[in-house]
Order: C-alpha cells, then sequence, then structure tokens
C-alpha cells in the first residue's frame, strides 16, 4: 500500500522512517536535522560508529526517541544537470531503501522527498522515480510518502493518479 500525506517524518510511527543522510551520516540541517534532534544523541553516536554510507545506498540505525523503531538513512545524489547519472543513482537509492526495509522485517516505512531539498534534485522527476521504485515493493511494505509542503504533497497526488493510469 502507498500512501501520501502531509507532516513532518519526525511525528511518523511507521516501523521505519527514512533520513534524508549525507555519506558521512552527520547531523545535517533540514530532515536529517531534525530527525538527530528529535532521536537524541544516541543516534549520533550510532550513526557515528557506521561511519559512512555512498550515496546511492542505505543503513539502518534504532529510532531510540523518536515513535518509529527504526531510521533508514538513504543517501540521494547530489542533482548537477541531470547528465551524471542522478536517476539511476536516486533509483538504486530508493531500491536500497526498500530492500533493507524487507532485510530487517520492517513492514512500514515513512519517506520524506529524498534528495529533493539542498541535493536539487527536480521534485517532478523524483517523484516518479520514487513511485517506481515503490510499485516494486508494495506488496510487502506499508509505504508512506511525508510531504513537508503543499507543492511537494500535491506533486505526489499527481504522480499518483499518473502511475495509477499507466497500471
Amino acid at each position: 500500500m502507498i500512501e501520501i500525506v502531509m507532516g513532518n517524518i519526525v511525528d511518523e510511527a511507521s516501523d521505519a522512517i527514512v533520513n534524508a543522510a549525507n555519506e558521512m551520516l552527520l547531523p545535517g540541517s533540514g530532515i536529517s536535522g531534525a530527525i538527530h534532534a528529535a532521536a537524541g544523541n544516541h543516534l549520533a553516536i550510532e550513526c557515528e560508529q557506521i561511519g559512512r554510507c555512498a550515496t546511492g545506498e542505505a543503513c539502518i540505525t534504532a529510532g531510540y526517541n523518536l515513535k518509529a523503531q527504526f531510521v533508514i538513512h538513504a543517501v540521494a545524489p547530489r542533482y548537477w544537470d541531470g547528465t551524471r547519472d542522478e536517476a539511476t543513482l536516486l533509483r538504486k537509492t530508493y531500491r536500497a531503501i526498500f530492500e533493507l526495509a524487507l532485510k530487517y522485517g520492517i513492514k512500514s516505512v515513512s519517506i520524506p522527498a529524498i534528495g529533493t531539498g539542498i541535493y536539487r534534485f527536480p521534485i517532478p522527476e523524483a517523484t516518479k522515480i520514487a513511485f517506481q521504485e515503490a510499485l516494486f515493493f508494495e506488496k510487502h511494505l506499508s509505504i508512506r510518502f511525508i510531504c513537508f509542503d503543499g507543492k511537494t504533497y500535491q506533486t505526489y497526488l499527481d504522480q499518483a493518479v499518473s502511475s495509477s493510469n499507466h497500471s
């Protein structure tokens, strides 16, 4: 099942939430900073022990003070001009999220619009990739796309309609 909701990722009670992480897994601004702040210091300590996560990959930690039991840290590519394999890397990132969720027996996952903030991935293209990958896993996972603002929410709704018209 795929859902689209307006909200704040840190408030999600899914089994896992996804952090739009950087390769060093350091608390950043935006979603990453909010997740780290809500989870508490133990999250930063565990991320430091992991050390690094490559672009297009994902790793998992405990959720600590979050409602979610787990945090899946996913590193999206920086978007430059669309000619540097950005779409393939973002697709790989989403696949890594879903495969990690299945590996850990996670039944529900909440995902922000990863890559669309400071990494500048165009929201329409990123949303299309997110849906294409989610459709492969929706039989095994409850997937919630969490949109922080109205423009992102509308883009996800439009993509949901487009996806259902092509299936």
